[in-house]
C-alpha cells in the first residue's frame, strides 16, 4: 500500500492536510475523496503557481503560499540548483546546500511562516507531511491541533535531510499519544523495529543517486487511542 492509500483506506471526512502540496500529487486525490476539504501548503512561487492552475478553483480546496513551522514570521527557503535547472523536490526551510558538491548552487527566497496552530482548525482529519527536514518544526507549531483533532499523519522523514529526525519526530508523536508505523511489502510493523543503518542509506547531495535497498522514508502515525482498529482497518484492505 502506498501513502495515498493509507489515506484513502482510513479517509475520514472533514479536512485534510497537504503540507509541501507541491504540483497536486496528494491535494487533487484528497480533494476527490467523499466529504473531503483540503488545505495545502505550497511556499515554493513557481509551484504554488502550478498547483493553482492544477486545482482549477476546486470549490474545497484552499491553497496557502506559507511554509509550516514553530513560528510566525519569515523564513528561508534554499532550493539546490543541478546543472542549471532547480531541484524543486529537495525545496527546504530548514537546510542548505553550499559547498556540498561544485555542480550544485543554490536559489533562496524568502517566504512566509505559519504556525498550523494559528489557524484554528477544528476538525482535521488526516495529514500528509513532506517538508525536507523541517518536520520537527513543523509538528510543534500544531501541538494543539494534534490534540484536540486526533488525525492520522503520513510524514516522510529522511535522515539525510536532517541527522536524527527518524528518532526525534517519532519521539515527539509519541508523547502526544500516536503510534508509529512503517509499511514494507504490505506488512504494517511498529517503529521499533526500524533498521536505520539498512533501510535508510542515502546520499544528501542532490548531485548523486545513491540509496539503500529497501529505502524506506514514509511513516505513519496513527493516535493511540483508535491504532487497533485502524491498523486492522489497514491489514484488512493489504489482504483484499
Amino acid at each position: 500500500m502506498d501513502e495515498l492509500g493509507f489515506h484513502t483506506v482510513l479517509h475520514r471526512p472533514g479536512l485534510l492536510l497537504d503540507v509541501g502540496a507541491h504540483d497536486g500529487a496528494f491535494t487533487l486525490p484528497f480533494a476527490a475523496l467523499p466529504g473531503s476539504r483540503v488545505l495545502a501548503f505550497e511556499p515554493l512561487p513557481a509551484a504554488h503557481a502550478r498547483l493553482a492552475a492544477a486545482a482549477g478553483g476546486l470549490p474545497n480546496v484552499t491553497l496557502r503560499p506559507e511554509a509550516l513551522g514553530d513560528a510566525e514570521g519569515e523564513v528561508t527557503l534554499t532550493m539546490p540548483v543541478l546543472d542549471g535547472v532547480p531541484q524543486e523536490q529537495w525545496a527546504s526551510t530548514a537546510k542548505g546546500y553550499a559547498g556540498l558538491d561544485p555542480r550544485v548552487g543554490e536559489q533562496r527566497v524568502a517566504v512566509p511562516l505559519r504556525r498550523l496552530d494559528g489557524f484554528g482548525l477544528g476538525d482535521l482529519t488526516a495529514v500528509k507531511l513532506d517538508a525536507e527536514g523541517a518536520e520537527y518544526e513543523v509538528l510543534r507549531g500544531a501541538r494543539e491541533t494534534l490534540l484536540r483533532c486526533r488525525p492520522i499523519l503520513s510524514i516522510e522523514i529522511e535522515e539525510r535531510h536532517r541527522a536524527g529526525s527518524t528518532w526525534a519526530v517519532p519521539a515527539y508523536l509519541d508523547a502526544l499519544g500516536y503510534d508509529a508505523f512503517w509499511e514494507f511489502w504490505g506488512d504494517w510493523r511498529p517503529m521499533a523495529g526500524f533498521d536505520r543503518a539498512t533501510m535508510q542509506r542515502a546520499s544528501p547531495n542532490p548531485a548523486v543517486f545513491e540509496a539503500s535497498d529497501p529505502y524506506v522514508f514514509v511513516f505513519y502515525f496513527l493516535p493511540r487511542e483508535q491504532a487497533a482498529a485502524m491498523l486492522a482497518a489497514l491489514r484488512a484492505a493489504e489482504a483484499r
